[in-house]
């Protein structure tokens, strides 16, 4: 059974009580873990802090598909995830380690979508297809899951005079398969919901909104870099 003490509404990040549920995992054991891995991977620095403790919880529930807390929580597990907080939180370390704990088909392929821009300068149209349409696992219907890392930081990308808006073509076909053939996609983003329309337009919000849970770090949350 777990106890969350606080859950985080992604909108003003006020702490809200919840009652215990009923769940075959041992959270606090899975935190502990998680710690130890980041220590392990990122060096002797790395601790999970008791602010972003919601967030966490809810990336736990989410990557072990516990059903009974996602309930709780207001978790789609047929939907991605839309990852937000400030600067240095920490978005792109939590979400490689829990991979770990990840059935081997959904594990998240994370890259980054500046790297994806440049690809398409290199590459050209076939990029907009390697993570769209073209991404299923070998002689399968499977389709890779991945996560784009700090979506927002990229620029429209020119190639032989066609400029483009990468990741605003790739979630959009993403989001056709996510209906079509049930593709999950994650996200993360140091932008709020706002920017990201500033840069993506209306349409592309609209269909983020269908595609992902929302989880977003406290405000109060500090740049772990430092």
């Amino acid at each position: 059974m777990i106890a969350n003490d606080q859950q985080t509404n992604p909108d003003d990040s006020t702490p809200k009580k919840t009652k215990a549920t009923r769940t075959p995992y041992n959270y606090h054991e899975l935190l502990q873990a998680l710690e130890q891995q980041g220590k392990t991977i990122y060096g002797a620095h790395f601790a999970l802090q008791d602010i972003d403790r919601p967030v966490i919880l809810k990336l736990l529930a989410y990557f072990l598909q516990d059903e009974q807390v996602a309930l709780t929580e207001g978790i789609d597990l047929h939907k991605g995830i839309l990852l937000t907080g400030r600067v240095g939180c920490g978005k792109t370390s939590l979400m490689n380690i829990m991979r770990l704990i990840t059935q081997e088909a959904y594990k998240p392929i994370i890259i980054s979508c500046r790297h994806i821009c440049f690809e398409f300068g290199k590459e050209g149209f076939d990029i907009l297809r390697r993570y769209s349409t073209s991404s299923f696992y070998p002689y399968t219907s499977i389709p890779r899951v991945y996560c784009f890392d700090d979506l927002g930081l990229e620029t429209n990308v020119t190639y032989w005079g066609s400029s483009c808006n990468v990741l605003a073509e790739i979630l959009l076909s993403r989001y056709d398969l996510f209906i079509s053939h049930k593709m999950i996609t994650h996200v993360t983003t140091n932008l709020n919901s706002n920017e990201l329309e500033g840069i993506y337009g209306n349409r592309l919000r609209s269909r983020m909104r269908a595609m992902f849970n929302l989880f977003a770090f406290p405000s109060e949350t500090t740049d772990k870099r430092r």
